[in-house]
């Protein structure tokens, strides 16, 4: 039975960043996945989405390129050309990913793993059966999608969003999405720049429902300018077939029964923790609604594993696993703690979250700390600052005026707790808020900085202006 300092199963996000973090400190490492290098994420979640994203805010980009003088005749996609792009994409992800391991000499191993008590691992792979033993284990196996239990779900019209990213055949003139969080949203944004008529549907009262609700406010009337259909504060009944390739989706709406018709359906309701397989009955992990009971920094239940990422985080994004991992891997190899997931602000008495949560429509989203809400929950006195995109000079020379960006102070310290972007670029600036946040900023501090002229991130400069102006 070999023998390893440290033994990951799972390569997504957290498991492979925790894998060369490991190597890097001198451990001997193993790092084992039955699928793909990169789990969900690169494979079938972030990435591919992301990919198509990019590639149809080029053909966005192509249709209106009459705006800056620039003429484009018969501009058209190819749905199978896209598709290879994504998985090129996906490819290099992979290979970069490869390159890391083997650069910290990780050893990867291809197979199925189950976690026995006494940290014994035992490795299903295409050789047979092999078995390690771990002085410590990281559990970062990651999520599934939800499947609600609705009639017709099963047909084949309906799909997750793993499905969706790889039919190579254009079938979907009309997309019903059911879910109104993240992955539905940006799904919904990609088919509309095709052409699809899209129909979105959302049990809660506004799409985005964990973001600020000027933000939820501001997403739907972006998506209904791009033709799609929302509706809010449904319930879907059923899914029924409605031709040969065709179905009907039945959903009631302040009481009333209404159908849409639809040549595909995307689910996306949300994730859970994927357990499945990998612990065995002599495992002392002991799990509570399926999640690993954690204790102290990452702990289960058995001595010496750890569960990271989308197995035990309330956010399930790869940037808050791949945190997960750095911030575990430094603690088991006794160095200082530099990633922060939470900060306690200037002696507040108040835990603020430095996660930042990133959606790539169009405009972008991004948004870090606390929202106005977060902040009556706490009884906190804020004052707030907003600046208009209408009124920065990139972008009116980009054309992209739709948009904002909203800071949130405590007022006695005017020390920065949140953050609100509605932009292009969004995504890229709330690294800027993030870092304030973390290390309790001011907003005078914050205006010491200086802007370059022009480009989006002058926007934050006059939030916070405009902020200093309501004390």
């Amino acid at each position: 039975m070999e023998q390893y300092d440290l033994i990951i199963i799972g390569a997504g996000p957290g498991g492979y960043t925790a894998a060369a973090r490991a190597a890097g400190f001198g451990m001997k490492t193993a790092l084992i996945e039955k699928g793909e290098l990169g789990g969900a994420c690169v494979n079938t979640g972030c990435v591919p989405a992301k990919a198509l994203l990019q590639a149809t805010a080029v053909y966005r980009d192509m249709l209106q390129a009459s705006r800056f003088g620039i003429i484009a005749d018969n501009v058209r996609f190819d749905w199978k050309k896209m598709q290879g792009y994504k998985e090129d994409s996906v490819k290099r992800f992979r290979s970069m990913i490869r390159r890391l391991l083997t650069k910290y000499e990780v050893d990867l191993i291809h197979g199925e793993a189950t976690l026995h008590r006494e940290n014994r691992v035992e490795v299903k792979t295409a050789d047979g059966i092999t078995e390690l033993h771990g002085r410590n284990i990281i559990l970062a196996t990651g999520a599934r999608q939800v499947i609600p239990d609705i009639p017709g779900v099963d047909l084949p019209q309906v799909m997750t969003s793993r499905q969706i990213m790889q039919v190579d055949d254009w079938n979907f003139d009309c997309l019903t999405v059911i879910g109104g969080g993240v992955i539905g949203v940006e799904i919904s944004t990609i088919f509309a720049a095709l052409g699809s008529r899209v129909t979105l549907l959302e049990k809660s009262s506004r799409l985005l429902e964990n973001m600020d609700p000027v933000i939820s406010e501001q997403m739907e009337e972006n998506l209904r300018s791009k033709g799609i259909e929302v509706h809010c504060g449904v319930t879907v009944m059923e899914i029924k077939k409605r031709g040969e390739d065709t179905v009907f989706v039945n959903y009631r709406e302040q009481g009333e029964w209404k159908s849409e018709a639809a040549d595909r359906v995307l689910i996306a309701v949300g994730r859970k923790p994927d357990m499945k397989g990998v612990l065995a009955d002599d495992c002392e992990v002991a799990l509570q609604d399926g999640v690993p009971i954690i204790k102290g920094t990452y702990k289960t239940t058995q001595e010496n594993v750890y569960a990271i990422g989308d197995t035990v985080a309330r956010k399930r994004l790869a940037h808050v696993a791949a945190s997960h991992a750095a911030y575990l891997i430094e603690n088991l190899a006794g160095r200082g703690h530099r990633m922060q997931l939470t900060v306690v602000p200037n002696g507040m008495y108040v835990v603020l979250p430095v996660v930042p949560t990133c959606i790539y429509t169009d405009p972008e989203i991004a948004a870090v700390g606390f929202t106005e809400e977060d902040a009556r929950v706490y009884n906190m006195k804020i004052k707030t600052g907003c600046a208009h995109m209408s009124e920065n000079g990139k972008a009116i020379l980009a054309r992209a005026e739709t948009g904002f960006v909203r800071l949130i102070f405590e007022a006695y310290t005017d020390t920065l707790v949140g953050a609100q972007i509605m932009c292009a670029r969004a995504t890229d600036m709330i690294g800027e808020m993030a870092t304030a946040i973390a290390n309790g900023l001011t907003a005078y501090q914050l205006s010491t900085a200086m802007r370059a002229h022009p480009t989006y991130s002058e926007a934050i400069s006059m939030a916070i202006e405009d902020a200093l102006k309501n004390g």
